[in-house]
């Protein structure tokens, strides 16, 4: 039986200032076997966060731990254990996906032609066209064909659904449904497309101004909270703890609240998690 550390990731108290901004203490868990999705507006920190994760940038404190590592104190972890796909795809211009595959093959110890190759079929990538000449969609197509033909571990994903059209999203996502059902394996993924990361994600993590403020599996979101309509008076009568955010039109007031918070009478609809996502936005400004 192969064996897998029980955390593919964990950040602790993970920090990182700029002028204007600060990454504040983050603490994330990603789970072997799952998918944790950062959801964040632009400016939330999902791109630092990736960063110092991948250690692009350094952090200021707090620890880091990948595949069971902890990448302050240990020696790198091997590229062949990590894809990552950035919102821009970086290959040279000049190369076609048959050149950047005989490069990748030089580089990493795992490659694997033959799954390379049915990638490009796969997301119809012509094996011939310069890179240069690809829309931003194709380039997106390559670089997580790449990404996963090393056979990494750890997939770590910024915003690499954009630019896809819908068809091509749902096979990625199925992609990526896949890759986890080893449970040595394990998905994290940036997105503004929140429904995407309803779809696959098993952990959701809200990111604002650089602050943590909700992660937790996905599914028990859904169970915890619902949608109830009510009037400015009605909404003054709920335990304000148990409101997650508030919406306010010229018609009525729609809330978020905890479900076993929520008093009989009123009708409750399901929530989403761009529901979630809006509405928590929105009571944070």
């Amino acid at each position: 039986m192969t064996t897998f550390e029980t955390n593919a990731l964990e950040l602790k108290d993970l920090c990182k200032s700029y002028p204007g901004f600060s990454l504040d203490h983050l603490n994330l868990t990603l789970p072997s076997g799952c998918i944790l999705g950062l959801i964040g507006e632009n400016g939330a920190g999902k791109t630092t966060a990736i960063k110092l994760i991948l250690d692009i940038i350094r952090k200021d404190s707090g620890t880091i731990r990948i595949l069971g590592k902890d990448c302050s104190t240990e020696t790198s972890i091997p590229k062949e254990e990590i894809g990552v796909v950035m919102d821009e795809v970086g290959f040279p211009e000049c190369l076609t996906p048959t050149q950047i595959g005989l490069i990748m093959k030089d580089s990493f110890n795992n490659w694997d032609s033959s799954l390379y190759s049915q990638y490009l079929q796969t997301f119809h990538l012509p094996e011939k066209k310069e890179f240069g000449q690809f829309s931003k969609g194709m380039k997106m197509k390559l670089g997580i064909a790449v990404a996963l033909s090393h056979h990494p571990k750890l997939l770590i994903l910024d915003e690499a659904t954009s630019g896809l059209d819908p068809v091509v999203r749902d096979e990625i996502l199925d992609i990526f449904n896949d890759f986890t059902r080893d449970e040595s394996h394990a998905i994290l993924i940036s997105s503004h497309i929140v429904s995407d990361l309803e779809k696959i994600c098993d952990y959701i993590a809200f990111l604002h101004k650089g602050k943590l403020v909700l992660y937790e599996e996905k599914d028990r979101l859904l169970e915890e909270y619902g949608i109830i309509q009510c009037t400015k008076e009605q909404l003054q009568e709920l335990d304000p703890s148990a409101i997650i955010g508030v919406k306010q039109t010229s018609y009525n007031t729609e809330a978020v609240i905890l479900r076993d918070q929520i008093p009989e009478g009123f009708s409750v609809q399901p929530v989403s998690i761009e529901d979630l996502f809006i509405f928590m936005i929105k009571e944070a400004h």
